[in-house]
């Protein structure tokens, strides 16, 4: 998997920090900053299928 490197303001990782760990919603950073990405392009999928500009296959 490849990797990347981002710059985020402390509040963002302060934040983001606060839902990851043991017993909590995401195992690590990564995870956490995957399920953002992937929830993200979703959302810009659904507005681009809104507007015409692709069209996705109904699950």
């Amino acid at each position: 998997m490849p990797k990347i490197s981002v710059d985020v303001p402390q509040e963002l990782l302060d934040d983001l920090m606060s839902h990851v760990g043991e017993d909590k919603k995401f195992v690590s950073q990564s995870d956490a900053i995957r399920a953002a990405i992937r929830k993200m392009l979703d959302s810009l999928d659904e507005i681009d299928e809104r507007h015409g500009r692709i069209r996705r296959m109904r699950k």
